[in-house]
């Protein structure tokens, strides 16, 4: 009984850690990836040797099998916390809501404004990359002023410049310079 929960114990550690490398590999982290991968192939050669040790039970195998679905669940939860890397959305409007724009860039968001034509009457589309974390906070902000938006979302793999990447920057400075307060005194 010991090594079925060990096995179980196992598949909740390894499945989690196996989903968090591939997010990364994929976000092209490839030292945090590797770093997973070590950790990964360690668990699994273990854990895969419990399993064909011994009288090789069925339970065992079942249980290395549950464990791993209920380990995908896991690490997805964990991997929606963390929350890694950027989002872009594209949202498109029937007017043009100068108070959700406003309301966006007092809050941080970058914000582009296009105009194109559609079928009856000029769209306006809202161009926002955001991060991850930021996406609930982002959509809240457009149900509250725009519900009918018409709002599409994808992950960039690369950008450059930016309002984002200017707002990082400041960001880091002023956390650097806190730290060179805070060492020199």
């Amino acid at each position: 009984m010991k090594d079925i929960l060990l096995i179980l114990l196992l598949q909740l550690i390894y499945v989690p850690i196996l989903t968090l490398r591939t997010i990364f590999l994929v976000k092209g982290m490839s030292m945090y990836a590797s770093v997973f991968g070590f950790v990964e192939a360690l668990i699994y050669v273990f854990g895969l040797s419990l399993v064909f040790s011994g009288d090789q039970s069925t339970l065992a195998m079942v249980v290395y099998a549950v464990g791993f679905g209920v380990g995908i669940i896991l690490g997805s939860y964990i991997e929606s916390r963390l929350a890694i890397g950027y989002t872009t959305f594209l949202v498109n409007l029937m007017t043009k809501n100068e108070e959700l724009i406003n309301r966006l860039r007092q809050e941080g968001f970058g914000v582009t404004v296009y105009q194109g034509e559609g079928r009856d009457s000029a769209r306006y589309r809202l161009d926002i990359l955001t991060k991850r974390s930021r996406e609930e906070e982002l959509l809240a902000f457009i149900e509250e002023y725009e519900p009918r938006a018409f709002i599409i979302s994808y992950e960039p793999r690369k950008f450059k410049g930016g309002f984002l990447l200017k707002s990082m920057k400041k960001q880091k400075q002023k956390q650097k310079a806190k730290a060179d307060l805070t060492s020199t005194k």
